[in-house]
């Protein structure tokens, strides 16, 4: 993988990742989808009385225009955006922490009850190709949204603090890792898990699909 976006050989992969996260390279890797990544400039700033799921739906559609827009048309490749964030069970959108004082602040909102964790994914080609007049984004992108419920138990800030300090919550929103020590809270997940780490697999791997890869470019 190469974070080059001048690249130009068509022996690349297929798709265009464009994210910098290790977490979302992990899920595609282990998936088998071959990919390289060219990470979007995009920031991640919120509209005032933006929703959600418009929130992580807007971003990654952003990200991979981003993307798509700076790459050559020839030869045509699809590229993915991503955006996860977290909803309290106030519906309150908490993002990745400042630093480890925030991220402890972070957390006590979300311990000892159910939150939401909702990741947009976005496909657009390089070409500008259009999905048709169906097309659920008017961008240009076929869009999908996960949302998984996580439920952690109760903890003290001392405990939350303790946490932090392992050094893994600052670039994740609601400052944990469930693939990580974060797990030490985690009661229960309803949905898929891959979409609390930061993309919805099975989800993405439709998106993909329907943008029109194929099957030997989705790991199956």
């Amino acid at each position: 993988m190469t974070s080059s976006a001048n690249r130009q050989d068509k022996t690349a992969p297929l798709l265009v990742l464009a994210s910098g996260s290790p977490r979302r390279s992990a899920i595609l890797g282990e998936a088998g989808i071959p990919f390289e990544v060219i990470v979007s400039g995009v920031d991640e700033l919120t509209r005032p009385g933006e929703r959600p799921e418009d929130l992580a739906l807007r971003l990654a559609s952003e990200k991979c225009l981003d993307v798509a827009t700076r790459l050559p048309a020839d030869p045509p490749r699809p590229v993915l955006g991503a955006d996860t964030i977290v909803v309290s069970a106030d519906d309150e959108v908490l993002g990745k922490p400042n630093n480890e004082a925030h991220a402890a602040l972070l957390l006590e909102k979300i311990v000892g009850t159910t939150h939401r964790v909702m990741t947009g994914v976005a496909v657009a080609w390089t070409d500008g190709r259009s999905f048709g007049t169906s097309d659920p984004d008017p961008s240009g992108t076929l869009t999908c949204l996960g949302t998984s419920f996580v439920t952690m138990r109760s903890a003290t800030f001392e405990e939350l603090v303790e946490y932090v300090a392992v050094g893994e919550s600052l670039d994740k929103a609601g400052g944990y890792a469930l693939q990580g020590e974060g797990a030490r809270f985690i009661v229960g997940v309803e949905g898929s898990r891959t979409n609390v780490i930061g993309l919805p697999i099975d989800e993405t791997r439709e998106l993909l699909r329907q943008a029109g890869l194929p099957a030997a470019s989705l790991g199956q």
